[in-house]
């Protein structure tokens, strides 16, 4: 398949997944519960940050997450009291805990109160053709609360050769437009220009298959290669090819 052909197998998958249906059975339907900017962008980092294994159980799990937090995250998050966190204390889902989601809450409370929220820390840091750079010093200002060094295992730093799969994603939801109703759009200090592919298995093989990736580990160095095939295809929104990827994968066995 010459690369005209590949585009626009793929502009057709885009086409064909990259619709409000995709929402139904993945984890993107849980920030789509709020309206508030703020509210949405932490829906959306801590259903991303469980986002492995069966996807049923990400989902039930990230409700039972929002739950938790009253259905009210930002509010949760800003004004909660030291008692008011002992109900995390019960929450599991694989290897993350409810220590885990409580320094998660106090991260998350002190990039809102201490750096102007969670965009404007991505954008400080964002290089003009990839937030790699932004996630790596995302995760150090995250992690300045106190925490257990266990906990850092659930923010991956691309800087360190990780894919970064799941942070990645949840950029990915933040900054793509909304045209479609599937990603939301709400951080306008980014591009879609510099966002990378969530990379896993799945998205793996099939760019494997379609020779758009010849590196057989899913880690930060096989990211940059998926990368600079995607921005042949579209420099301005690569990571819309997400969609045909996981689609083929997933969905069609491809």
């Amino acid at each position: 398949m010459n690369t005209k052909d590949l585009k626009n197998f793929l502009d057709s998958k885009v086409e064909q997944y990259n619709t409000p249906n995709f929402i139904e059975s993945d984890p993107i339907q849980i920030p789509h519960l709020f309206t508030k900017k703020e509210d949405i962008e932490i829906a959306g980092f801590l259903s991303a940050t469980i986002a492995w294994g069966n996807r049923k159980s990400i989902i039930n799990n990230a409700h039972k997450m929002m739950q938790l937090l009253d259905n009210n995250p930002f509010d949760f998050i800003m004004h909660h009291q030291e008692s008011d966190l002992e109900k995390l204390e019960s929450f599991v889902h694989r290897t993350f805990n409810g220590i885990d989601f409580i320094t998660f809450i106090k991260g998350l409370q002190h990039v809102y109160t201490n750096h102007n929220g969670l965009e404007a820390v991505f954008a400080k840091y964002a290089q003009k053709d990839s937030l790699q750079a932004s996630i790596h010093y995302f995760k150090s200002v995250f992690f300045e609360v106190d925490h257990l060094q266990r906990t850092q295992k659930h923010i991956s730093d691309p800087l360190k050769n990780s894919a970064a799969k799941r942070i990645n994603m949840f950029l990915r939801w933040m900054v793509r437009p909304s045209n479609t109703n599937v990603d939301l759009g709400i951080w306008t200090s980014l591009s879609p220009a510099q966002l990378s592919c969530p990379l896993d298995v799945h998205s793996g093989n099939v760019a494997r298959k379609l020779g758009l990736l010849n590196r057989k580990q899913n880690d930060g160095k096989a990211l940059a290669e998926l990368d600079q095939s995607l921005r042949q295809l579209d420099p301005n929104d690569p990571v819309k090819y997400d969609f045909a990827l996981f689609g083929l994968g997933v969905f069609e066995k491809f």
